[in-house]
């Protein structure tokens, strides 16, 4: 495999977990769980990661899951294949972070963009940007934080990838995903490759 560099998005219990505020059935998490992981294991791979504080005030979105502290914020990623600093966000895109976020102790502030700051983290884990470095995401979801993470990136120089297999959409609806995943916006963002096609590489 000629892909070193794979960012996970959002992959917490709350979404990927029955008994999780934002659940619904999504294929791609036993996949992750099953093939991927294992996979990683065995080849001593790591990948990034980003996960979501969505507590409440988030002006313009009424979501309020993923609490630090509470079970529906852990990651299913094992430790094992994480790299080093995990990037939390408080919105779909990346950059939108806050006062407080992760901290369970303390009240979260309202949203607002770091960029720069983004950049550090991405600069640590993935590598400098405009240097067209290969990313590939997975996690959820295509159709809002996977998108908002391939534009982000595309915009910084990075040559994006999505895992058509370790990604869904909200709905968790094959024929939806299939339809996000061909067409615009997010193919104006990022490639989609498969499996098969990533481990070959």
């Amino acid at each position: 495999m000629k892909y070193k560099n794979f960012i996970s998005v959002d992959l917490q219990k709350d979404f990927t977990d029955s008994n999780g505020k934002a659940y619904k059935p999504r294929p791609c998490v036993d996949f992750i769980k099953n093939t991927l992981v294992p996979y990683f294991k065995k080849n001593d791979l790591r990948t990034a990661e980003i996960i979501s504080d969505y507590r409440q005030p988030r002006p313009g979105d009424r979501g309020d899951c993923c609490w630090p502290g509470t079970s529906g914020y852990e990651s299913i990623i094992p430790n094992v294949i994480k790299l080093g600093q995990v990037w939390i966000k408080c919105m779909n895109s990346p950059i939108w972070i806050r006062e407080n976020i992760g901290d369970a102790s303390k009240q979260p502030g309202i949203p607002y963009q770091d960029g720069p700051k983004f950049q550090l983290w991405l600069d640590q884990e993935v590598g400098p940007m405009n240097k067209m470095i290969e990313v590939v995401l997975f996690g959820l979801t295509a159709d809002c934080c996977i998108l908002s993470t391939a534009q982000e990136l595309n915009w910084r120089g990075y040559k994006v990838l999505i895992l058509k297999e370790a990604v869904d959409n909200a709905s968790g609806d094959k024929n939806e995903k299939d339809m996000i995943l061909n067409n615009p916006p997010l193919k104006n963002w990022a490639s989609v490759i498969s499996w098969d096609d990533l481990i070959k590489s």
